[in-house]
Formats: C-alpha cells, sequence, structure tokens
C-alpha cells in the first residue's frame, strides 16, 4: 500500500473508547512478565465491590466477569461517556464523569477493589474511597513509554513526567497510607510495522506525540514508510509498572500474588 492511502485510511478511521483492534499485527508488543487480567481476575470473587477507573468505553470491564455485585466506572474523556453506559449500564455498572482532578464522587470506604488500567490517580482519593480491607490495583505507562517513536519524528517528550516509574508511584501511596504488597516493572519491546498503523496509534494515545499532525511530521513519515516498504520495522519499548496496594491496617496475608 503506498504511503498516501496508508495515511488517508489512519486519518479516516473512526476512534471510539480505547479499541485497538485495528492495528492487531500491525503493532506488535511483546508480552508483559505479569497479566493484569488475570491478577485482577483472581481478586474479583473475594470483592463486594469494584471501581474501574478511566474505563473508556467499557471494553474491558465489560469483558469481565461474574463481577462484584455493586460495580461502578468512571471516565474522564467525554466523547468516551456516551459509549461506556451503552456498554456498561445495561449490566448494571454505573459510569461517572471526573475531571483532571482525579476527585471520585463517590463516599468513603466506598469499594473493596479499586483497579485503574492505565489511568491517572490521586492517591489520597485511592485511599478514601477504599475500604480499610481494600486492594488498589493499577498497571502505569511509565514516563520514558516508546521514547524511540519520538526520536524517530524528531518530535518532543511525551506529556508524561520523565520519572513516572514504580519507586514515584510507590512513594506516593506510601504518603497517602498505603503499602504496596507487589509490584513490577519492565520495558518490551513494541513493532510498528506500517506508517499507517503509527499515525492512527498517535490519534488513539494523542499525548505520545502531543504536537502529531501528518503534515508537520510528513519527511519523517515518509522516511519511516520507505524503511518500511523495505521490511524494516520501528522498533520501540513500552515502559509498564504494576503494583498492588492497600491501607496500611490491612491483614498481612494479603501481600500474596495468587
Amino acid at each position: 500500500m503506498d504511503y498516501e492511502q496508508l495515511i488517508s485510511e489512519a486519518l479516516e478511521a473512526p476512534l471510539a473508547g480505547w479499541d485497538f483492534a485495528p492495528l492487531l499485527g500491525r503493532v506488535v508488543e511483546d508480552p508483559l512478565p505479569w497479566d493484569y487480567k488475570r491478577l485482577l481476575l483472581s481478586r474479583l470473587p473475594h470483592a463486594a465491590s469494584l471501581l474501574d477507573l478511566g474505563t473508556g468505553g467499557g471494553e474491558f470491564l465489560s469483558g469481565l466477569g461474574p463481577l462484584p455485585p455493586r460495580t461502578a466506572a468512571t471516565e474522564g474523556y467525554p466523547p468516551n461517556l456516551p459509549l461506556a453506559r451503552r456498554r456498561l449500564e445495561p449490566l448494571g455498572i454505573e459510569v461517572t464523569a471526573v475531571g483532571g482532578d482525579d476527585v471520585l464522587p463517590f463516599p468513603d470506604n466506598s469499594f473493596a477493589l479499586v483497579a485503574s488500567r492505565h489511568e491517572s490517580y490521586d492517591p489520597s482519593e485511592i485511599r478514601r474511597v477504599l475500604t480499610s480491607d481494600g486492594l488498589f490495583i493499577t498497571q502505569q505507562v511509565g514516563g520514558q513509554n516508546l521514547d524511540e517513536v519520538n526520536q524517530a519524528l524528531g518530535a518532543p517528550p511525551p506529556l508524561a513526567p520523565r520519572d513516572w516509574d514504580l519507586a514515584r508511584a510507590g512513594a506516593a501511596l506510601a504518603e497517602a497510607g498505603l503499602t504496596v504488597t507487589w509490584s513490577q516493572e519492565a520495558q518490551v519491546r513494541t513493532m510498528f510495522h506500517d506508517v499507517g498503523a503509527l499515525v492512527l496509534f498517535l490519534r488513539i494515545v494523542a499525548w505520545q506525540v502531543p504536537d502529531f499532525d501528518v503534515d508537520r511530521y510528513a519527511r519523517r513519515l515518509r522516511v519511516l514508510h520507505e524503511q518500511m516498504e523495505r521490511g524494516g520495522v520501528l522498533t520501540a519499548h513500552a515502559h509498564r509498572f504494576i503494583l498492588l496496594a492497600a491501607p496500611n491496617d490491612r491483614m498481612a496475608h494479603h501481600s500474596q500474588v495468587r
């Protein structure tokens, strides 16, 4: 496929929630050394309530089950809210909008399990809404995520703080009154196989290259396209970390990962 066609298709593709299906086989990420979904699923049977932060269009949450009797979700990106509500409300899941301050519109001690996959959070708010025997599980995108993409385009760094990593996240949670009971961090290879996939990815993950525009980066994109046409790939490294944290008064047996 030629450059213009790849770019055109990438720009015309509809964006809905966090749907990465069109990138299957075109953006290939090596597996992480942990399985966020498995870790979360293993804890659902023991939780009376669940809060999913940054649910997107509800794609991930709707695929879990059975869910706790009370399950709620938040979403901060306005276009995703109607998508999430259409998908989740028929399942009995309330979907609530949140603002950029990450203040959660729920009473104290509301949830036994709070989950955040790639969503920002306020540690003090997590501690506030968790029950005394609750658990917080989060997988985060680190501050050095896919640096090679920005370098290949000659673009400024992503919006996330460069020092956003496991150590910083753990320290902030400790300050809020939570103890990290298990954690891991990794950088895994991510390969972009065509320039259209790269453009579509940057439309979905808009904070990776904050000023992205195909005209602004046309020269670099064409160079990448020519390299990919000759069988090359753009290889970058995804920076991820995961942690489980519990209120300081939680019983010690919850520190084991099952």
